[in-house]
């Protein structure tokens, strides 16, 4: 299954996350990416409604919007209310690892960082940041 996690899960991996550690830019070299979206009102065992695939220089290209943010130091206190959908970024590379990203497009628009799986994956997961304004742009399904 290309979405494996329920909100519920995306939310406490979420939430596990410590602000103001962790790498500052990841190295991971991405061939395609799966982009799993969940409705705004999602809760619970819900699972998500939408995922696309990219491959190659799209995946590369939302890989360096990922990266691009600083790292934030603290977790954001100050959020809007407005809801929105929250996507999960799980990017591939050529042997088969998976780094995940939980991209939140509401609220305090958290990027955080929430898994690396795969034999062999060296380093830590990159620092959590907020999401810029390209990055929710170029989330757009198509």
């Amino acid at each position: 299954m290309d979405c494996p996690d329920t909100i519920a899960a995306v939310r406490a991996a979420t939430e596990r996350v410590v602000w103001g550690k962790g790498a500052a830019k990841s190295l991971f070299q991405p061939v395609s990416v799966t982009i799993c979206q969940y409705d705004a009102k999602a809760s619970g065992q819900d699972y998500a409604t939408i995922d696309t695939k990219r491959s190659s220089k799209e995946a590369t290209d939302l890989f360096a919007l990922v990266n691009a943010p600083k790292p934030a130091a603290k977790k954001p206190t100050y959020c809007t209310q407005e809801l929105g959908p929250t996507y999960v970024l799980r990017f591939t590379d050529n042997d088969r690892g998976v780094l995940s990203y939980t991209v939140e497009t509401f609220g305090c628009r958290r990027l955080v960082a929430t898994s690396l799986e795969g034999q062999g994956k060296p380093g830590e997961l990159p620092a959590p940041r907020q999401v810029s304004p390209e990055l929710i742009k170029s989330l757009g399904l198509r």
